[in-house]
């Protein structure tokens, strides 16, 4: 993703975050907002207690998900579903059953639009392969494959 911004490195709240963004946008520098827009998924990750790296991407991109929900709904959407198999299985075992699921793209999509695909479970999934089962990782190298083709 290159370095940060410094401003945004800076940035302490997702609410600063949010504004920043705006901002960057109207000025015709989405690079910036795409950054601020990062930025705000790492302080919720923190916020929420990951544990390890690979707990905070999980985490991440469930806050990412979060935020192509609300945008689509035009209101702050939760992904309830998600936060449930949370609390029952942690995260890392959600992010695995998630990607077991049938999935749309249009997530992927909407992720690529607001420049998170980083954010994908099954990109997460391919980053740290040694924490989730073979399928999962298969399954996710064929999605991202696929939609990287425009499949």
């Amino acid at each position: 993703m290159g370095d940060m911004d410094s401003r945004i490195a800076g940035l302490d709240t997702a609410e600063k975050c949010d504004n920043f963004a705006a901002n960057a946008e109207r000025l015709d520098r989405n690079d910036l907002a795409i950054q601020a827009r990062n930025r705000k998924l790492e302080i919720k990750a923190e916020l929420y207690g990951a544990k390890t790296q690979a707990e905070k991407e999980a985490l991440q991109a469930v806050y990412a998900y979060e935020e192509i929900l609300s945008a689509k709904n035009g209101k702050r959407t939760r992904a309830t579903r998600t936060w449930q198999m949370i609390r029952k299985y942690g995260i890392i075992e959600a992010v695995e059953r998630a990607v077991d699921r049938p999935v749309e793209t249009m997530g992927y999509t909407a992720l690529v639009d607001k420049g998170l695909e980083r954010h994908a479970f099954e990109a997460v999934i391919i980053r740290h392969p040694e924490l989730f089962s073979d399928s999962a990782l298969t399954v996710s190298q064929k999605r991202i494959t696929s939609w990287k083709a425009g499949k």
